[in-house]
């Protein structure tokens, strides 16, 4: 007997897979989030008070969101659209926990020295909240999410979560906020690339989707069987995770060409997964290519209409809005 067959049955014990008025395999609508996008970026006064991110020659932050962004609504197959409704740069270094403040000059002293950053790095997020009024914007649905964009050692976690019933995000929840309602803080650089933002969003997936299966198991954790890869079952590799591929054998291996036989294309065909494994190599990921492995993983997840015991069968639905997981 297939998977599948089993599934199916499994299925028909539960009295049937979808509500009676919800046609399975359509495309669901897509959905807009609102965001709130801080750049901080500090004058360097022995460089003519230029922005620290130009001085280091990194990136253009609008250009990394709009490569993001557009990675996105591509990968989520239309679903996912971003807005920024506010734009907001800071002229400041984030203020750590500790309530430490770097000085741009001394910053830069650090950063070419490769030593001398400060320890604990971790951000106080609390303190962003209230400098920013993001609570009440997100209580209001100004917005959605808060993306907060620094340098390396800003002190931010790649993602974290807030409000009530908040949970782990690939970070421990923040507790204590007068929320209404769950939302995602998102961390990145301008030092990096656009690959290492869908990194961060991964992260926040699998932590999502583990918390929608956190009581599902065997044949009906379907998660649990997308992330498989060769390493950790062998001859049963799928989709892997945003650190493995189907046949990577360490961390972030996205470009070993070695073949392997692999299940992914069987997500393509959502629920239909009893196919045949088929060989691949890491030429049907990017050749290990950070934005390609993670874009290619990510257009993997399904996202049709229908449902079964209470979970969609559109993942994104989660992954987007985590007010979604019950």
């Amino acid at each position: 007997m297939s998977f599948w067959d089993d599934f199916i049955n499994w299925l028909r014990s539960l009295g049937g897979s979808s509500s009676p008025s919800e046609v399975i395999g359509l495309t669901p609508n897509p959905v807009t989030r609102k965001v709130s996008l801080i750049i901080f970026d500090p004058p360097v006064p022995s460089q003519g008070d230029k922005p620290l991110s130009r001085v280091l020659g990194w990136a253009d932050t609008a250009a990394l969101v709009d490569g993001y962004v557009a990675d996105l609504k591509t990968s989520s197959h239309g679903y996912l659209n971003y807005e920024m409704v506010e734009t907001i740069q800071s002229p400041t270094f984030p203020v750590k926990a500790d309530g430490f403040l770097y000085d741009a000059d001394a910053y830069l002293q650090s950063w070419q020295s490769g030593s001398g950053f400060h320890m604990p790095d971790m951000v106080d997020y609390l303190r962003i909240l209230v400098d920013f009024d993001l609570v009440a914007k997100i209580n209001a649905a100004t917005i959605d999410e808060v993306w907060l964009v620094a340098m390396p050692y800003g002190g931010f976690y790649e993602s974290i979560m807030a409000g009530p019933g908040a949970f782990f995000c690939n970070a421990p929840p923040l507790t204590g906020i007068a929320a209404n309602r769950r939302f995602i803080i998102m961390g990145f650089t301008y030092q990096r690339s656009v690959g290492e933002m869908l990194e961060s969003f991964g992260h926040r997936s699998e932590s999502i989707m583990r918390q929608v299966f956190r009581a599902t198991s065997g044949a009906r954790n379907l998660w649990a069987r997308f992330i498989r890869y060769d390493q950790s079952s062998p001859g049963m590799a799928e989709c892997g995770t945003v650190h493995f591929a189907p046949n990577s054998t360490r961390d972030y291996e996205w470009g070993n060409p070695t073949p392997v036989l692999c299940r992914s294309r069987n997500w393509e065909h959502f629920p239909q997964l009893d196919g045949a494994p088929v060989t691949v190599a890491c030429e049907e990921w990017g050749n290990g290519d950070i934005r390609a492995h993670h874009n290619w993983w990510l257009k993997l997840f399904p996202h049709i209409s229908g449902q079964t015991n209470g979970v969609a069968y559109n993942w994104w639905k989660y992954i987007t809005d985590p007010n979604e997981v019950h």
